[in-house]
């Protein structure tokens, strides 16, 4: 999966949890919760999205060291 796809997939996931999301604005070095004003319950669904979608376990433990799109991409880069 290239990083094209990978995005791809993360911003789907997103947008299944917060249709109103306007992904083109999206900063990927920005707090990604922040941008998209997700609650706890909302970011966790999403999580849970992305770990069924790519098959890559995210322990909660991890949730700290993903806070931008960038932190995600690079997270289930080395997962996948």
């Amino acid at each position: 999966m290239d990083d094209t796809e990978l995005r791809t997939a993360i911003v789907t996931e997103l947008h299944a949890v917060a249709p109103e999301v306007d992904v083109d604005g999206l900063v990927d070095t920005r707090p990604l919760r922040r941008q998209v004003d997700l609650d706890s319950l909302d970011w966790l669904r999403f999580l849970v999205g992305l770990h069924e979608r790519l098959q890559v376990d995210i322990p909660e433990a991890d949730y700290p060291q993903l806070a931008s799109l960038a932190d995600l991409m690079g997270y289930l880069r080395a997962r996948i």
